[in-house]
């Protein structure tokens, strides 16, 4: 019934809307020369009069005939003019644009809306989500499978890297299919969305790896040493969840008595790319998130990703067992899982990079082509928190990373690298935060 709402109201009378209805929220995508943009979209009816604003520009309009007419105007003063027809699925239309290399010239762009549902009444839901499908891009252009509203909370699965359910049964395509995205209701560009994980359970016995080492660890002599005696073969691993331990399945003698302890995490944590990136692959990392593999993505920690598409749109996947600093094995002990999360946003604060919370450090990831610029990343996002968080100057941050910080290599299996900066909370507990906005 939702999705219908706009319909019915442009056929209903007019004397029958006197009254202001409640506010809409739309995703309005335009196809800008066989590019995607899609715009969180914010309206407003009384009568016939329409207003609201599209991605924070502010919008005025009219509805009337069966199609609503409505012209943005941008910060600079450029003018959009929309013209939508409503459908049982949404709107359809087409966009009056000024030029994008001659601003007196006008260009015409088809676009879609889809509305997202209202929020329900009450305190925030628990949902049980069971996923039917799964990507293999970090994308903005896919539909959302459930919508959020900061403080909902979600039980779902995830497969391991290779695709495979808890069952055994290949599901998706290899490479770290994620399930989502997930659409979180007033998420927008500029935020960021915040992902407590709740609960991280291993839901079957076994987990897969390689007796493999990622060609950045090794140097000429050690490459050609793996080279020679051919590393890169499968490793079977038998998790013990009672005793919370996982073994080799068929150990080497020298290995037979060899166990870790089981830490479960997520390898794959991400938001939509930005608008002028094209999808990424689920086993890519940036700004976003992404196939972040760093080990502190565990159960109990929070994670901060930044907003750069409406309802920001959460993948997770890529789950392991356990896993050594850098991944360093191209593979963890790859595995499915069982997950509990729940969301937040907020409102108007822009983060540089992803930033992951445990019960004693903040930490800033850095990831980028090289293990220098991952550092160089980290640094500034560390650097960042700390203004933000705590109101210092970048002299007083230099002297606390100076004295304090801690740096860790996440990631080194993917095409980015990952480079982990934190500080522990206690050495920060005489610094007092700021007052949240």
């Amino acid at each position: 019934m939702p999705k219908l709402l706009p319909l019915l109201l442009c056929l209903v009378p007019a004397t029958l809307l006197a009254q202001p209805q409640p506010r809409e929220e739309w995703v309005l995508t335009t196809r800008v020369y066989g590019n995607l943009l899609h715009q969180r979209l914010w309206l407003e009816r009384e009568g016939e009069r329409l207003r609201g604003s599209l991605d924070g520009d502010p919008l005025e309009g009219t509805s009337s005939d069966g199609h609503l007419h409505f012209v943005v105007t941008s910060k600079s003063g450029a003018r959009y003019a929309y013209t939508a027809t409503p459908r049982a699925d949404g709107l359809t239309g087409e966009a009056d644009w000024p030029g994008t290399n001659d601003p007196k010239a006008r260009v015409s762009h088809p676009f879609t809306a889809r509305a997202v549902p209202m929020r329900p009444p009450g305190p925030p839901r628990h949902h049980d989500f069971e996923p039917t499908t799964f990507s293999n891009t970090f994308s903005a252009d896919l539909p959302p499978v459930l919508t959020l509203w900061p403080g909902d909370s979600v039980n779902t699965r995830t497969l391991d890297s290779g695709g495979v359910d808890e069952k055994g049964v290949t599901r998706a395509l290899f490479g770290n299919p994620q399930t989502g995205p997930f659409y979180v209701g007033t998420a927008a560009d500029g935020d960021t969305l915040v992902v407590h994980l709740k609960r991280l359970r291993l839901n079957r016995d076994t987990a897969d790896s390689l007796d493999d080492l990622v060609g950045r660890a090794m140097g000429p002599r050690l490459a050609a040493k793996a080279q020679a005696q051919g590393l890169g073969k499968p490793v079977r691993w038998k998790l013990d969840r009672k005793r919370g331990v996982a073994r080799p399945e068929s150990p080497s003698p020298r290995m037979k008595d060899f166990t870790v302890p089981l830490r479960p995490m997520l390898g794959g944590l991400a938001v939509a790319p930005a608008f002028g990136f094209p999808p990424f692959s689920t086993g890519d990392s940036g700004r976003f998130g992404g196939n972040m593999d760093f080990n502190e993505l565990v159960e109990g920690n929070t994670v901060y990703l930044p907003v750069s598409q409406p309802g920001a749109l959460l993948y997770l996947g890529d789950a392991h067992a356990a896993q050594g600093d850098g991944e360093t094995s191209q593979f963890a002990l790859e595995t499915s899982m069982d997950v509990e999360f729940a969301v937040d946003v907020l409102p108007g604060k822009s983060i540089a990079t992803p930033r992951i919370e445990s019960p004693t450090h903040i930490i800033a990831l850095g990831q980028a082509g090289s293990l220098d610029d991952a550092l160089r990343v980290a640094t500034a996002g560390l650097t960042q928190w700390l203004e933000q968080d705590y109101g210092l100057s970048l002299s007083e941050c230099a002297q606390v990373l100076g004295t304090s910080a801690q740096y860790r290599v996440a990631n080194l299996a993917g095409r980015n690298v990952g480079v982990a900066a934190s500080l522990e909370k206690q050495r920060l507990a005489r610094l007092k935060p700021l007052p949240p906005p």
